[in-house]
């Protein structure tokens, strides 16, 4: 009886240091950093680096390109401003419309500083850091601010379209709704490991970094500015009807959200679709930046 009992307490153990292994890799994913720079689309720019109200410092570039308009792109959970799928492109985009660019890599990502990532709880202030220092070095481009985000990027610009004044108008693309369900889907869908592991897990994400569980649908009340929101139906890890649920509960205070359904997987319709993708954000930011 008192091997079984040993057993059973090692076997509890080891699954409790098990879970709290893999809340560790997810709050302190890898670093990607990258070689390609502005300057390979022809466009000069600035290494930067400005700090958090937490004080982290973080890294990024500045592509002035003589307008008074900037849009911040937004990287998602594990990527950075290198990211090829979808920074790249819509970073280049951006410039060949004539927009300024700032884009730097979120806390615990790229080169900036910070051991963990919140995934969209404290990286608001990272938001805040950015916008912020665009308008105390560079006020005469910064007259209109606009956000396009991906995964947890397009998070934060639900997030920052609320709370956030500055922020004119923003794009959401696959942004998860459902902070607790894409967390489980990830699980099983990176790890190979069973969706209801996350939920053991959780409470030791949040122990490692501080951070608070976020889930953009409950700004669905709040979000008042202009916002497109981009979903695929081939999405594993975040559901089209969760985003349509944020949509038609926005609609009702606010006439200015749009919401275009795409076959794609996570964030990768700017990669399957990428002339349509460009005409989309184009006639958006043109009708609202």
């Amino acid at each position: 009886m008192l091997w079984l009992v040993s057993l059973l307490v090692s076997i509890f153990l080891a699954f409790l240091v098990f879970s709290a292994f893999v809340a560790y890799r997810m709050v302190r994913p890898p670093r990607f950093i990258g070689e390609w720079t502005p300057g390979d689309f022809g466009f000069d720019h600035e290494d930067i680096t400005f700090e958090t109200e937490d004080g982290l410092k973080l890294s990024g570039w500045w592509v002035p390109n003589g307008s008074d308009k900037t849009v911040i792109p937004l990287h998602g959970y594990t990527r950075s401003r290198w990211d090829d799928v979808y920074m790249k492109p819509t970073i280049e985009f951006l410039l060949r419309e004539g927009y300024n660019v700032l884009a730097f890599d979120f806390r615990a990502h790229g080169k900036s500083e910070g051991k963990y990532t919140t995934v969209g709880d404290k990286e608001i202030a990272d938001v805040v850091a950015a916008v912020k220092w665009l308008i105390e070095n560079h006020p005469e481009s910064a007259k209109r601010i606009a956000l396009v985000g991906f995964s947890m990027g397009g998070m934060l610009t639900i997030r920052s379209l609320a709370e956030i004044p500055e922020v004119c108008c923003g794009v959401a693309d696959s942004p998860p709704m459902y902070l607790d369900r894409t967390g489980a889907r990830g699980l099983k869908y990176f790890a190979g490991l069973p969706e209801w592991l996350y939920f053991i897990v959780k409470p030791f994400t949040k122990l490692l970094s501080g951070g608070k569980e976020v889930h953009p649908i409950e700004y669905a009340d709040r979000v008042r500015k202009p916002l497109l929101l981009i979903a695929g139906e081939k999405d594993p890890l975040v559901r089209v009807e969760e985003v349509r649920e944020f949509y038609e509960r926005n609609r009702k205070v606010n006439p200015d959200v749009e919401l275009w359904v795409t076959d794609a997987p996570h964030v990768r319709t700017l990669k399957l679709h990428p002339k349509e993708w460009k005409e989309r954000v184009r006639d958006f930011l043109k009708r609202h930046i």
